[in-house]
């Protein structure tokens, strides 16, 4: 078998965390590389952390891998501003995925959200269509798209409402099945489990919802 290198950008995030702690255990990767503006406190015989500013391009260059795994993303409460969410949603994953391809990179995994649309009326909406489209028309061999639905999992920080939600959502999830099935809260480790299974499989560009997500973690998709 042959081990691949991963790349890992958002590994202090929410799914971030658990994609970063799958790569480490998997056999399937001999190194994982993390870019990363503060360090994510873990120590690994696999794992190189380099601290980079995203801002400079240069500092995304020259990093060779076969697969790239981007999990960035925020709130525009936590940006403050419009520009500075799309700063982060928007550009820098796009520039990540420009320097990855340039660098030899095969496969490029990102988590976008549900309702990801780039005529969407709904600013953040619109900002991860547009960052999904802007990935795809970069020349990989594939590009995967996972549009989780509501995250569930321990975060760093809290978000009351996103708490609010998850405990109703939970509540609800027996019901939410058929074709709303895709609006049931997800669990972030099994965003994390679907994007390392899909990264190990030679599988065509994709676009993954939370229903096909839990489908390929039951190993039925």
């Amino acid at each position: 078998m042959v081990r691949k290198t991963a790349l890992l950008v958002g590994a202090t995030g929410l799914v971030g965390g658990h994609v970063l702690r799958l790569l480490l255990e998997s056999e399937q990767y001999a190194a994982v590389k993390v870019l990363t503006r503060r360090p994510t406190g873990m120590s690994h015989a696999k794992l190189a952390e380099y601290i980079v500013d995203f801002d400079d391009a240069s500092a995304l260059a020259g990093h060779a891998t076969d697969d790239v795994f981007c999990c960035l993303g925020t709130t525009i409460k936590k940006a403050r501003t419009r520009d500075a969410f799309y700063t982060v949603d928007f550009t820098y994953p796009v520039s990540i995925a420009r320097a990855c391809a340039a660098s030899g990179a095969g496969q490029f995994l990102i988590v976008t959200a549900l309702g990801a649309d780039p005529r969407s009326a709904v600013f953040y909406n619109r900002v991860k269509g547009e960052v999904e489209a802007a990935v795809r028309a970069i020349p990989y061999r594939a590009v995967h798209v996972f549009r989780p639905s509501l995250l569930l999992g321990t975060r760093n920080e809290k978000r009351l409402l996103e708490g609010i939600a998850g405990l109703l959502s939970r509540a609800l999830a027996p019901l939410m099945i058929g074709p709303i099935g895709k609006y049931r809260p997800i669990e972030a480790m099994d965003v994390a489990r679907a994007m390392i299974a899909v990264a190990s499989g030679d599988r065509p560009s994709g676009t993954y919802e939370s229903s096909i997500i839990r489908r390929i973690v039951r190993g039925e998709a």
